[in-house]
């Protein structure tokens, strides 16, 4: 055929594991992309942890403009960056995000190699975002913080 339609699907979930938002783009598109349009800005605040792929200093900018802290692992021709122990321990909890990649492909068959339409993929893929929507446990991150006005001692 000599042709290749290709999509990716952009999520967007809180600590609980729900969906928040999600964007699809064809495959040709950086994943930065997204994140760069004001619709997907409007929906989310506060602070966003991602991979080292979507460091880059005007997306960093932009999202802060917004109101919007990105969190990212530095590479390895980067200076350090300081961050606090929450940010730290956070970012080190993305594996939830695959996890929730694994269970919309297997649980929810998000993943489909052979549509005949276009809207036939579309439906699969929202259906199956409902269905994900709709799992009783989904994975999330049991992160607590307790204060206390104890003096923490080290020796």
């Amino acid at each position: 055929m000599g042709r290749f339609y290709g999509f990716k699907l952009h999520i967007i979930v809180n600590d609980k594991g729900e969906l928040l938002d999600f964007i699809i783009t064809q495959a040709n598109v950086d994943d930065r992309t997204p994140l760069k349009h004001d619709n997907v800005l409007k929906r989310i605040f506060g602070r966003l942890y991602a991979d080292k792929g979507y460091v880059s200093k005007e997306l960093g900018a932009l999202l802060f403009q917004q109101g919007i802290h990105l969190v990212t692992g530095i590479r390895n021709n980067m200076k350090n960056v300081m961050m606090t122990m929450r940010d730290k321990i956070l970012l080190r909890k993305r594996s939830v995000i695959e996890t929730i990649n694994d269970q919309l492909k297997n649980i929810a068959q998000a993943e489909h190699s052979r549509h005949r339409s276009f809207a036939n993929f579309i439906t699969n893929l929202v259906a199956s975002l409902i269905a994900y929507s709709f799992l009783e446990q989904k994975p999330c991150i049991k992160f607590e913080t307790h204060n206390t006005t104890l003096l923490a001692l080290f020796y």
